[in-house]
């Protein structure tokens, strides 16, 4: 019987100084989009593109990086 201990469903494609980077630029954009943008719209947006950073960050993986064939140099 096998367990899925030893599998996972992703596998890391963003290093580690590339995701203290991405979740300070998710800080930067949610409070820029809270602070300074007006439009209601526009906000929203803002705030997903930075809850995309935040999230990319912790996973530690991004599907368009996965798409362009990137990977962590080993």
């Amino acid at each position: 019987m096998s367990t899925l201990y030893g599998t996972a469903i992703y596998k890391k494609n963003i290093p580690t100084i590339e995701r203290v980077a991405r979740a300070f630029a998710a800080l930067a954009v949610i409070a820029a989009a809270v602070l300074w943008i007006a439009d209601a719209r526009l906000r929203w947006v803002a705030i997903a593109a930075g809850a995309m950073f935040a999230l990319t960050s912790a996973f530690g993986f991004c599907p368009a990086c996965y798409l362009a064939g990137r990977k962590i140099a080993s």
